[in-house]
């Protein structure tokens, strides 16, 4: 498993530190492999949301029988359940590389940001769709653009924090 995590890394590397060149001056470069894979993943959350509202969900409630969840975010859920195990690939093992803490640690503090930005994600949607009558989709990429600025100071300052081994393997 671990060498075909390291064959990825390889291969998605390059490509990225391809096009760092022109942004040199303006980041480092931890700060645009972050930028380029969350935007990656993140365009792909919004093919995702899309196509989930869309297609999958007709622009219609999702019922369960004891509750129903309106398709805006419904479509946000499924989103997450796809994006959340890539942007974790990518943070750990494409950004923030450096980092000495256990995956197990870095998981729950990634899994921890994300439900943060999950409940955040949810209740700024709810406020643009239904009381502000935005487009959900488009709703939803204003959303995002908000939530990505505390996600990536709070996935470079705690989840995947880079420090001695002793400090991080201690909490």
């Amino acid at each position: 498993m671990k060498r075909h995590i390291h064959n990825a890394r390889d291969l998605i590397l390059p490509m990225i530190d391809f096009f760092y060149p022109p942004f040199r001056r303006l980041m480092n470069l931890q700060t645009f492999r972050y930028a380029a894979s969350g935007g990656a993943n993140t365009l792909f959350g919004f093919f995702i949301y899309f196509i989930s509202f869309k297609y999958i969900l007709g622009e219609k409630e999702l019922h369960f029988g004891f509750y129903a969840f309106k398709a805006h975010i419904a479509a946000l859920f499924i989103a997450f359940c796809i994006n959340f195990p890539i942007g974790f690939f990518m943070s750990k093992y494409v950004v923030f590389s450096d980092s000495k803490m256990k995956g197990r640690i870095q998981l729950f503090r990634y899994f921890m940001i994300c439900m943060f930005n999950l409940v955040l994600n949810y209740i700024l949607l709810k406020i643009f769709v239904e009381r502000f009558h935005i487009y959900a989709v488009f709703a939803q990429i204003l959303t995002t653009s908000i939530v990505i600025v505390f996600s990536y100071l709070a996935q470079r300052h705690f989840s995947f924090k880079a420090g001695t081994a002793e400090e991080e393997t201690t909490g």
